[in-house]
C-alpha cells in the first residue's frame, strides 16, 4: 500500500489492518457505485461470535442485494482475513500461517476451510502484507505448502492451490483466486487473495 502519508507500522499486522480499513473507506466513499460499502476491523463472525474477522465489508447506510440475498448495514457482505508474509517470529507461530498452523486454528485458508470464518458465505478474501521477498517467491512457497498438505493432510488437495489473475508491478499488488472444499457439510468457498507489497 504505497501511501506517503501512511504512518510507519508500530504494532504489527493490526496497524496494517486499521490503515487498510481507513484507505478502503476513503476510496469507497469517493468512488461512484462503491460508496454503498464500508469496511470494519475486528468484526464478530456471524456463525462464531467468539471469533473476530480481521476486516469485513458491510453495507453503508443502505440495504444491498447480492445474488438474491439482501444485506443490511449490520451484516457482513464479505469476510476478509489478513496475514503478514513472512509470518512474524514467535512462540507457537508457524511460518505457513497464510495457509495453516500446526499449533492452532490460526491459519488463514485453514479458518475458511474449517468454517471458523465465513461459514455463512460463499465468497471471502485474504489480504497478504508482503514485507520481504517478491510475489513470485511467496506464490512458489504457498504452492509448496499446499502441495505438501495435499499429500499428507485429510481435507487438503491440489484444488486448494492459488491461481494468479493479475499483478501490477507499479502498485505492487497481485490478485489470486482459489476455491476450497469445507468441513461440516458447508458448501465450497471461493477466496480472492490480494497481496500488497509493503517493503
Amino acid at each position: 500500500m504505497a501511501r506517503p502519508a501512511r504512518p510507519a507500522q508500530r504494532n504489527g499486522r493490526n496497524d496494517f489492518d486499521f490503515q487498510l480499513c481507513d484507505h478502503l473507506n476513503g476510496v469507497a466513499r469517493h468512488s461512484e457505485g462503491w460508496d454503498i460499502l464500508q469496511f470494519k476491523v475486528e468484526e464478530a463472525d456471524e456463525q462464531h461470535k467468539g471469533r473476530k474477522i480481521d476486516l469485513a465489508a458491510k453495507p453503508c447506510g443502505v440495504n444491498i442485494c447480492i445474488e438474491g440475498r439482501s444485506y443490511s448495514e449490520f451484516e457482513i457482505v464479505m469476510p476478509i482475513e489478513c496475514k503478514r508474509l513472512p509470518t512474524p517470529d514467535g512462540k507457537d507461530r508457524d511460518e505457513r500461517e497464510y495457509v495453516i498452523s500446526r499449533y492452532s486454528s490460526r491459519g488463514g485458508i485453514q479458518r475458511f476451510k474449517a468454517g471458523h470464518h465465513g461459514a455463512a458465505h460463499l465468497l471471502g478474501a485474504m489480504i497478504a502484507y508482503v514485507q520481504h521477498e517478491t510475489t513470485a517467491d511467496w506464490d512458489k512457497r504457498v504452492a509448496e505448502w499446499i502441495n505438501d498438505l495435499a499429500g499428507s493432510q485429510p481435507g487438503w488437495s491440489k484444488n486448494d492451490l492459488l491461481h494468479i489473475e493479475r499483478e501490477d508491478a507499479t502498485s505492487r499488488v497481485a490478485v489470486f483466486r482459489s476455491s476450497h472444499e469445507r468441513q461440516n457439510g458447508l458448501p465450497e468457498i471461493e477466496l480472492r487473495h490480494i497481496w500488497m507489497g509493503m517493503n
